[in-house]
């Protein structure tokens, strides 16, 4: 062993310093800008719509493709923190978000704002694995767990304030320009973090040598497009063969995937699928299915009650961000505290969140079927409420039960991986929910992005109840996924300090 590694050690058997917990304040700040971005756009896409004439299959586009690029690029990303080293890929990719979040600002057109967004999303990936990466390597035991329960925190208060700050954004700089400024704004945030990045954060002097796997990456993007494209595109095209045709090819080439990928794990390689880490480790499999569930009907929400409450009821961007607030309060109160909960309930935390969280989403779906044609925010506070409860109980304790359990040199590939399941549930997601908020072909909108007739209103209050009830399934199904976690953190630490 040599003096490094005998320093770290010591470092953590003391427990974690001020120098710990700046690098800490550091890689959140990234997380806050990565994550914000999948929910700010959401209260903007009326005002991209009237701003720059886009549709509705583009306004889905701009939300989900963003969150595909991101997912796709986290893998590739964790193993290149893991070869290169985790702060070069942070400096990197925020570099890259930074610059793309002002090409998105600066969009004339849907197609430019749509690419402007595919870019974004790649860098977002390829910075936020070295995130969960430096949590896993700074932090160890309790303190590890306290660190993710602020990502967590983060996550969810980012999520959820999205909405707000977008609202403030286009109130100050007015409907038909304040959705650039939602872009805009991370210009300053980068031109500050990135500076402070680069002294903080350590560099690693060892390296783990991985295989980038580009042919199972390929794969796996064209089985998310064939899936994706006829959700998004089909729909407003009144569900013609090709996208019925695409849909079935997503199987085959699906099956391909995985038995390449197999065969690889076997001939002792590194698939972009962890086949290794999910046969070794159950908590790891069930895990990232809890995490592509539950982002798929958490992240969505937001989409929904965003075109909602502006497109179908009238009510301003500011309008729209202030439903939300009670979510991210109840989020941030539970997700800081989340660590607590976990190391003395275990998987119950999980499970308890859960349950909140469907709870309050079938409060929201009663509400808006009693309220019909026109639901109150005052009516929906406690049931957001509610819901934000359960979504801070929820990210950073399932991400310390799949992490805890994963060697640490496979620490980058494994977070790129847990949050690849976030991110593309969080794309798989706004592709259902879009189809079932905008029913076949109709799309609530023309083509010029304009709101459509005089009966859009009463339209949009009965699909958004559509769309909640699947949100509502696939909670569910997210909660049957925690009966394979450890029932505690206790066996995975102890492994761990083995």
């Amino acid at each position: 062993m040599d003096d490094t590694e005998t320093r770290v050690r010591q470092d953590k058997a003391a427990g974690p310093g001020r120098r710990e917990w700046r690098i800490l304040a550091v890689v959140l700040v990234g997380s806050f800008m990565a994550v914000l971005d999948t929910t700010i756009v959401n209260v903007a896409l009326p005002s991209i719509a009237q701003g720059i004439k886009a549709s509705s299959e583009a306004l889905e586009w701009v939300v989900s493709g963003y969150a595909l690029t991101f997912g796709l690029a986290l893998v590739p990303a964790g193993r290149l923190g893991d070869r290169l080293g985790y702060k070069r890929m942070f400096l990197a990719g925020l570099t890259v978000f930074t610059l793309a979040s002002v090409a998105c600002g600066i969009s004339r057109n849907p197609a430019e704002l749509i690419v402007s967004r595919l870019v974004q999303g790649l860098g977002a990936g390829i910075y936020f694995p070295a995130i969960s990466a430096t949590i896993q390597r700074q932090f160890s035991g309790d303190a590890r767990s306290r660190a993710f329960g602020y990502l967590g925190g983060v996550v969810g208060l980012s999520t959820a304030l999205g909405p707000l700050l977008g609202g403030v954004l286009i109130q100050l700089a007015g409907l038909s320009d304040g959705w650039r400024w939602v872009f805009l704004v991370n210009l300053f945030i980068g031109a500050a973090g990135i500076p402070v990045a680069a002294r903080v954060l350590p560099r690693r002097r060892e390296r783990e040598q991985h295989d980038l796997d580009l042919t199972g990456s390929a794969l796996l993007t064209g089985v998310l497009l064939l899936v994706l494209i006829p959700l998004v595109d089909g729909r407003v095209s009144g569900w013609p063969l090709w996208s019925w045709l695409a849909l079935a090819a997503s199987v085959p080439v699906g099956a391909v995937l995985a038995g390449r990928e197999v065969r690889l794990a076997r001939r002792g390689g590194e698939p972009v699928l962890q086949v290794q880490l999910i046969r070794r480790h159950r908590s790891f499999a069930m895990g990232q299915a809890l995490a592509l569930l539950y982002f798929a009907g958490f992240t969505s929400l937001f989409f929904t009650l965003s075109i909602l409450w502006q497109q179908g009821l009238g009510r301003s961007a500011l309008q729209t961000g202030l439903l939300v607030l009670p979510f991210a309060v109840a989020s941030l109160s539970t997700a800081s505290n989340s660590y607590k909960f976990s190391t003395r309930f275990g998987r119950r935390t999980v499970q308890g969140g859960l349950v909140a969280m469907f709870t309050g989403l079938a409060l929201v779906l009663l509400v808006l079927h009693l309220a019909a044609p026109r639901p109150d925010v005052w009516e929906l506070i406690g049931p957001l409420f509610l819901a934000g409860l359960g979504n801070g109980l929820v990210i950073a304790p399932n991400q310390d039960f799949v992490l805890s359990s994963v060697p640490k040199h496979q620490a980058g590939t494994a977070g790129g991986a847990l949050i690849t399941a976030q991110r593309i549930g969080a794309a798989i997601g706004i592709a259902v929910i879009g189809t079932a908020l905008f029913g076949s072909g109709s799309g609530g909108q023309s083509g010029d992005g304009q709101s459509s007739s005089a009966g859009l209103m009463p339209s949009l209050v009965h699909t958004a109840q559509t769309a909640t009830a699947v949100n509502l399934a696939f909670v569910l199904a997210a909660w049957l996924c925690t009966f394979g976690l450890p029932r505690t953190l206790s066996a995975e630490r102890a492994e761990e300090n083995a």
